[in-house]
Formats: C-alpha cells, structure tokens, sequence
C-alpha cells in the first residue's frame, strides 16, 4: 500500500468510527499539550501502515487495521517526515494505555476538529475525513 520511497520518520493512524475520528492530547514540551491523531516513529523494517497499526496500540490500548495509505509530507511545524494511514477499529476501547506519552484520548466529531487543530490538517487527511465522516 506504501507509495513513499523513503522511509517515513513518523506514522500516524487517521482512525474512524461511526461519525468520529480519534485523536489524542499528547504531552510535548515541559508539559504543554497538543492534539493530534496516534502516531509515532517507524522502526527499521517497518511499513508506515504497520508502524501507524502498532503505535495506536501502543498509545491507546485499541487494536486496528490499516485500510488506505492516504499520504506523506514533511510537517511543516516539526520538519519531520509524516506518513497518514486510515485505520478502522477491530477490537478494544481507546484509552490512555501510554500516560508519559499521552494525557487524554478523544472521539471527536468533524466540526470539533478546527477546535483542537487551529493550523488545520493536511489536506489529503482532511479531504478523507471529509469524504467519511458527516458534517
């Protein structure tokens, strides 16, 4: 499913459910939080989406599976290299499974995500969202 050619430095999971999308409050900078969608490092051997599946359970205790690869870019805000995989649930409850990581874990509807993301999502993530969830 992976398009890119370089290995991403950071996958995140773009996890839907019903009329929400999961994100997560994590903790970054001396405490300071910041939501976003479940992601972390892509370890050597490891596809994006592979990485994306294991991170969110990881992070949140919730089992996915991988189901489209929607794209990459360099964040603008951390420079690294991002990879976004939708992910549908397959079994668990989304919790707080990592606190040193995470602070709160969130089912969010589409009109709450400006809210929680003011700089807004990349595009190709938001036209996804948009094509899945209702708003």
């Amino acid at each position: 499913m992976t398009t890119e050619t370089k290995k991403p430095d950071v996958s995140a999971a773009i996890i839907t459910q019903g009329e929400h999308v999961l994100m997560v409050r994590r903790r970054v900078k001396e405490g300071e939080l910041s939501w976003q969608f479940p992601a972390g490092g892509v370890e050597d051997g490891e596809t994006a989406e592979d990485a994306a599946v294991r991170e969110t359970l990881e992070e949140t205790g919730l089992t996915v599976k991988a189901v489209k690869y929607i794209g990459d870019r360099v964040h603008p805000k951390t420079g690294k290299f991002m990879a976004y995989t939708a992910c549908e649930v397959v079994s668990g409850k989304a919790t707080v499974a990592d606190d040193e990581e995470l602070d709160q874990v969130a089912w969010v509807q589409h009109g709450e995500i400006p809210g929680l993301v003011p700089y807004g999502l990349f595009g190709p993530v938001q036209e996804y969202l948009d094509d899945v969830l209702p708003h």
